[in-house]
């Protein structure tokens, strides 16, 4: 009897970032599962790329001059337009059944109340016509090692209760999340004619039909671990990134709502770096009350990590 083909997975990513952060992503996923990790380093990173190159399970791509001449085209200018572009040209080639597109402040979470669920197993039980499988995110809680998260979910109450943690500033951010609510995807490998964005996976410009979601993987986003961390990327997620212009408020704005550009622009005019300051403690719950309601609701999550340890294990010519 022919033994059943085991069902396998892989990520992608485009990093711009130190050796240290690109490894310690990648072993964290190759610890989890990950039959391939393909990583696009946005910029040339000889030392970063030396250590991906001689691990069995990780493909590593640089972004260079002659890369973009590959591809018969010229570097784009905006980071989320190289990402998008180098996930959906690893979908294409990636030798797995499943693959995710995240970044590297990312890292997938099985959620310990529903027993922990190994992603193969999550992935295998999917009906055939699943497409994509939706990871929701946890917000990191600055200050508060190994702490993050949940958004509010949405629902007609979802204002009143954002308002209800965060009294200042919670009238304008989604959920309460400074960083992205929509979460992530795994999409199923072999669909013709699909491309990657940044949250989803289109054919012909709409969403492909059969995503899932799931509580029981989520992901644990980085995206702030201290005031510091937050600051060395404010001015350029501000101007190119996750705050940039153009995206759509929290909130309806029939009912006041700004975008996180916005937002933050205005806090910074009026208030300074001491409006910023006030903003960052509220939505990262240093205020004892901010995380007294989150742990009332249930939102707050406990998710040991353990990075060190996992990129030591994966790439131990680099500690």
């Amino acid at each position: 009897m022919t033994p059943e083909k085991r069902t396998t997975w892989g990520i992608v990513s485009t990093i711009k970032a130190d050796a240290r952060t690109v490894l310690t992503f990648a072993a964290y996923h190759l610890d989890l599962g990950a039959h391939r990790v393909h990583i696009y380093l946005d910029e040339p990173n000889d030392e970063t790329f030396v250590h991906l190159k001689a691990h069995p399970k990780v493909r590593v791509t640089t972004c260079d001059d002659t890369y973009w001449r590959k591809r018969k085209r010229a570097r784009p200018a905006m980071h989320q337009v190289r990402q998008t572009m180098n996930a959906t040209h690893a979908y294409r080639r990636i030798q797995t059944d499943w693959v995710a597109h995240i970044d590297a402040d990312e890292f997938i979470w099985p959620m310990p109340d529903v027993g922990a669920p190994k992603v193969v197993d999550i992935l295998t039980s999917l009906p055939p016509g699943t497409t994509t499988l939706r990871l929701r995110p946890l917000e990191a809680l600055a200050g508060r090692q190994e702490h993050y998260k949940s958004m509010v979910p949405p629902g007609p109450e979802r204002e009143n209760e954002v308002r209800a943690i965060y009294p200042e500033f919670g009238s304008f951010l989604k959920g309460g999340f400074l960083s992205h609510t929509a979460g992530k995807l795994f999409a199923r490998t072999g669909l013709q004619d699909v491309q990657f964005r940044i949250h989803n996976l289109l054919r012909d410009g709409e969403k492909v039909p059969g995503e899932a979601i799931t509580s029981a993987l989520q992901l644990c986003h980085r995206h702030a671990t201290s005031w510091d961390h937050w600051q060395s990327t404010y001015r350029f997620r501000l101007e190119r990134g996750s705050y940039r212009p153009g995206l759509s408020a929290g909130f309806p704005r029939a009912m006041g709502g700004l975008s996180a550009h916005e937002l933050l622009s205005m806090v910074e005019e009026e208030h300074g770096q001491d409006g910023l300051r006030r903003l960052f403690a509220e939505i990262n719950a240093e205020h004892p009350r901010v995380f007294s309601e989150l742990q009332s609701r249930n939102m707050v999550h406990h998710c040991q990590l353990d990075l060190d340890a996992k990129r030591q294990r994966h790439f131990p010519q680099f500690d």
